[in-house]
């Protein structure tokens, strides 16, 4: 046989070695695995709602798509700052509310000179949030049961919080859970509520 002149090519059969297939199907099976516990974990424990209004700003603003933590308060108590989610009375026609809790169970809480008091002495707050105009039910002191906070919207002076006669104090029960993350609308971006 006459040899060609010239180049030649010879294609070489590649054998896919059996470890790179098992790796990169380890690799996929992990992969599912992981978006779908990360899945099962947020909408299990977490759930997703809206700010209603702007009680919440500058933190949290109208429109705002929050997630809250459903469980936490189900294995602790919620402590003073934490922003929490909960329907009023226990309405379940109504709307979430998003507030700061400010007053413990226990406590006695009053609104004086546009500041708060728990059990007498002026509770140490971000200097940047306004003085309180009205009072409300808090006027005088109110003594919180075992079970219930006192809770009030960041933007004080425009937020129907526990000094509403219509809100009060709000029951541990009637809290569904604490705020988490925040969407950001203008980048997507999440953040931790604060």
């Amino acid at each position: 046989m006459a040899r060609r002149k010239g180049l030649t090519f010879y294609q070489k059969k590649k054998k896919l070695n059996s470890n790179v297939i098992k790796d990169i199907f380890e690799m996929i099976v992990g992969s599912v695995a992981a978006v779908f516990l990360a899945f099962v974990i947020v909408y299990s424990v977490g759930m997703r709602t809206s700010v209603i209004g702007d009680s919440m700003e500058p933190a949290l603003y109208n429109g705002q798509e929050i997630l809250m933590n459903r469980v936490i308060y189900k294995l602790s108590s919620p402590k003073r700052g934490d922003v929490v989610v909960f329907l009023p009375n226990g309405n379940e026609n109504s709307h979430y509310y998003v507030k700061r809790v400010v007053g413990l169970p226990g406590e006695t809480i009053q609104i004086k000179d546009g500041g708060v008091y728990v059990d007498g002495v002026l509770l140490d707050e971000d200097e940047e949030l306004d003085k309180m105009i009205d009072a409300g039910i808090a006027q005088n002191e109110l003594t919180l049961a075992a079970d219930e906070y006192f809770v009030l919207g960041d933007n004080r002076n425009s937020s129907e919080d526990s000094r509403s006669g219509n809100i009060g104090a709000i029951n541990k029960n009637n809290i569904i859970g604490k705020a988490w993350f925040h969407m950001a609308a203008e980048d997507e971006s999440i953040g931790l509520v604060e």
